[in-house]
């Protein structure tokens, strides 16, 4: 009976985090397969750090720099979830 409960118990653990895996990849994220790394239209900025910089305006949460950086890559090879098109910004001098 012991067995059965601990099988049970790992195999709902198992179960769950796929659940929370596939949200956590599903996530969307700002455009910037159109933009070059270090110009203005990226705020002089890494992609990655763009990427982090524009999602944390629009969800007040940051992401980690590993996950921006697959986001990246992502958008690069023509895959990778889409929030919205990065617009360029125009800072006051």
């Amino acid at each position: 009976m012991r067995k059965l409960m601990i099988v049970t118990f790992v195999a709902a653990a198992a179960v769950a985090s796929t659940f929370t895996a596939s949200r956590v990849e599903a996530q969307e994220y700002p455009s910037v397969a159109g933009l070059t790394a270090f110009t203005p239209e990226a705020n002089f900025m890494s992609l990655p750090g763009y990427l982090r910089w524009k999602h944390f305006q629009a969800s007040g949460q940051w992401i980690s720099r590993d996950e921006a950086v697959q986001a990246v890559n992502g958008q690069m090879n023509g895959g990778g979830a889409v929030m919205e098109e990065a617009a360029p910004v125009e800072e006051e001098m």
